[in-house]
């Protein structure tokens, strides 16, 4: 096996900011956050959107989704620009 070639694993806590949840687990990824957890070390901290705390197929929450909000804002963004006849 060549050397220098590989990652360096290190523990690496990733906090999902939707469910406000942490994941502790080992990962070559680089950042420069850092979090202190219950146990007293620091970690390197990664900040992620959703995981599998958050995320509606594995929690069986389903998402509301606001169309009419989006349709009108989109009626509304593009009356200008719309031709009168």
């Amino acid at each position: 096996m060549k050397k220098d070639i590989h990652p360096d694993y290190r523990t690496v806590v990733f906090k999902d900011v939707s469910s406000d949840t942490n994941f502790l687990t080992r990962s070559c990824i680089r950042t420069t956050d850092t979090i202190t957890l219950e146990d007293g070390n620091e970690y390197p901290l990664y900040k992620i959107n959703v995981s599998s705390a958050s995320h509606p197929f594995y929690t069986g929450q389903k998402m509301l989704v606001d169309t009419a909000g989006r349709v009108e804002k989109f009626r509304q963004r593009y009356k200008k620009g719309a031709k009168k006849d």
